[in-house]
């Protein structure tokens, strides 16, 4: 594909201010009408008037028109842009992410790389590519990856292997005429992946199904809340894990020292790799209980049952996957811990997640509150945790800012 810039796309009026302080982002309805028979992938200049603004690729498909790749009108987008980004995305990592060979490579927008994901399991990276615009630039995106990742030295994650292949896992959205099934993962260089990807997190063994498991395989952005709930869950008799995937902090609480962990989920397969997660690590599932159910059903159960947890993690899916569904979401957020607050005992810990972008810190802290409140349950707030390093995050782009872990004791 012609990389040059293919048109010039004219903004509203005073729009241009959140573009030059560095938001990613061009809705459709911000820009006069873009010329007919313009390709997905297309690289554009945003201007104002005939002032130059921005510059990046055009997605006829999405409410969002013009993902901006840069600020300077010089710079071309071509093969060396991406390397030059994914390098620069890649050096992060190398400073600042230690002790695993599972994790993110780049972070889309707070990478200056919107829509593009790519995830490092051992030797294995895999690519998520959130805009049809992205398409025409796969091969440069792969060939960045491959070259970031050869060589190395040091502490951090330079040191796991060169890269064997990268697999791709699009979740481009389809035409509205397209009634197929969303595209499967397909090897996009190098060799097939195993069906399970063993990495190693902080001395936890997990294995990763890149195929079918969500996101890439699993949520690297609770790595280090993982590596937290193991030190927490010292001297903890029971825990309980809800929505516990394929156990990635059931694991966590049962080699910190807790003598029973349940984990629940309604993904059998997913539960299935929680066992076989547990022997990996050398601990008996026998020893502990897992659970395909409904989160809601279970709490009801225990709490009929009078059952209590020392330690009990709620890290659900996202409940807000548009402006619109937000107030269902808090009200969702305060009933799911109130009823993990019901089956608390006193002295224990409740550690809740929230990954819902559009929920803010403050709403899923308010959240809690009132769950507390209607549960008739005095809380201690011990600590406050947001993503990892290798999920960074732009000042001009909050919506990365999605990540809330909260750490609370039950005092009474």
């Amino acid at each position: 594909m012609n990389h040059e810039v293919a048109a010039r796309l004219v903004l509203q009026k005073d729009l241009a201010r959140h573009l030059r302080a560095g938001h990613p982002w061009v809705f459709r309805k911000a820009v006069q009408k873009a010329p007919a028979g313009l390709a997905a992938g297309a690289i554009v200049d945003v201007v104002e008037g005939e002032r130059f603004v921005a510059r990046g690729y055009y997605d006829p498909h999405s409410a969002i028109s013009v993902r901006i790749l840069t600020r300077e009108p010089a710079e071309a987008i071509d093969a060396a842009f991406w390397k030059r980004r994914v390098q620069r995305a890649m050096a992060l990592r190398r400073e600042l992410v230690h002790g695993t060979n599972g994790f993110r490579m780049v972070h889309g927008e707070s990478d200056g790389l919107p829509g593009v994901v790519a995830d490092r399991y051992d030797r294995w990276a895999v690519l998520k590519l959130y805009s049809a615009g992205l398409t025409p630039h796969r091969g440069h995106i792969v060939e960045a990856l491959r070259e970031a990742a050869a060589g190395g030295s040091g502490a951090g994650p330079e040191r796991v292997a060169p890269l064997a292949g990268v697999y791709g896992r699009d979740e481009i959205p389809r035409d509205e005429e397209d009634d197929q099934a969303a595209p499967q993962g397909r090897v996009l260089w190098g060799a097939e992946p195993p069906e399970r990807i063993p990495i190693d997190e902080h001395g936890v063994k997990m294995l990763v199904d890149v195929r079918r498991g969500q996101k890439t395989g699993t949520f690297l952005d609770q790595r280090e809340n993982r590596r937290m709930v193991r030190e927490l869950a010292c001297g903890r008799a029971a825990a309980l894990n809800c929505f516990s995937y394929t156990g990635g902090f059931s694991l966590a609480a049962a080699l910190g020292g807790a003598k029973h962990v349940v984990s629940i989920d309604v993904d059998a397969d997913a539960i299935a790799l929680a066992r076989d997660n547990f022997t990996e690590n050398g601990l008996h599932p026998a020893d502990h209980a897992f659970s395909v159910e409904d989160v809601f059903d279970a709490l009801a159960r225990y709490k009929r049952e009078g059952r209590r947890f020392d330690l009990v993690v709620c890290d659900p899916p996202a409940f807000a996957k548009s402006q619109k569904a937000v107030e269902g979401a808090l009200a969702g957020y305060a009933s799911l811990n109130r009823a993990a607050l019901a089956v608390l005992a006193p002295g224990g810990l409740l550690v809740t997640a929230s990954c819902s972008a559009r929920v803010s810190a403050e709403q899923f802290f308010d959240a809690v509150k009132e769950a507390a409140f209607k549960a008739r349950v005095e809380l201690q707030l011990v600590e406050e945790r947001r993503q990892p390093p290798d999920h960074p995050v732009s000042p001009q782009f909050r919506e990365g800012r999605y990540l809330k872990c909260l750490v609370y004791r039950r005092v009474a």
